[in-house]
């Protein structure tokens, strides 16, 4: 039974399930489904993921969505997988579960919605809403300081104290990774005061490169298409080149 992926790389949860897959040799077809064109909102996509969002997988005659719940399939499923990305011991396994159902209602809330407010949403048809994303960011920069001042305690370099990563860390750091195509300044302004969580992030990516640099590729390229400053809008030319880009997915 060869694992179908429906994805989409601009989604952060995509590309960790995209990553960790790559990671541990597990074989998938990988099936784009495009935002920009609402392909995710069909009915064909429907039978696949009811709630119309982006991941799901099937397997064989199993179809399931929800990225956390997914991570949590994939290592548990195939084999080879390490204990220290989904724990065994069922107090370390909460404990992850207690990070991923923070991050759904914090991190997650904060960012996507920042993102969408402050460069993607002119990529859509709507108009920036610099007031909705001051409001977005203070949410992020409250769940940045949490992760900075109590999922990361501990003397390891992962979240917990761990000193080797989990689904959880490769799920959080997708998220943030979502920050590359935001102007500059906006980012620099909003990650520079939490130095712990530049670091984890870069362990992270150092853990599971070469697969997190080749999955976040997509991003820097949107990146380079996007304008300096988007506070003035995104011009038409630049949203051509933008809606070329995601029109490879």
């Amino acid at each position: 039974m060869k694992l179908q992926i429906y994805s989409n790389r601009l989604s952060q949860p995509c590309r960790a399930i995209l990553i960790f897959c790559k990671l541990h040799g597990i074989e998938f077809e990988e099936i784009n489904i495009s935002i920009a064109k609402g392909q995710h909102f069909t009915p064909e996509y429907k039978v696949i993921n009811p709630m119309g969002k982006l991941p799901a997988i099937v397997h064989g005659n199993y179809k399931l969505f929800e990225s956390h719940a997914i991570l949590i399939y994939l290592a548990c499923s195939f084999p080879g997988v390490a204990d220290h990305w989904y724990p065994s011991d069922i107090q370390e396994r909460a404990k992850i579960h207690s990070v991923l159902d923070w991050h759904h209602s914090n991190l997650r809330q904060g960012e996507v919605h920042y993102v969408w407010n402050r460069t993607l949403k002119p990529l859509f048809g709507g108009k920036l809403d610099l007031e909705a994303a001051a409001v977005d960011e203070k949410l992020l920069s409250k769940s940045l300081a949490k992760i900075e001042n109590f999922w990361l305690k501990g003397d390891g370099k992962f979240l917990l104290g761990n000193f080797q990563p989990s689904i959880a860390d490769l799920s959080l750091v997708c998220e943030i990774m979502q920050l590359q195509i935001v102007p500059e300044s906006d980012r620099n302004r909003i990650l520079s005061p939490y130095k712990k969580v530049l670091q984890w992030i870069e362990d992270t990516r150092k853990a599971t490169n070469p697969y997190f640099d080749e999955i976040h590729s997509f991003v820097l390229e949107l990146k380079s298409v996007l304008t300096t400053d988007s506070s003035v809008g995104v011009n038409e030319e630049t949203k051509q080149r933008s809606q070329a880009v995601l029109s490879k997915l």
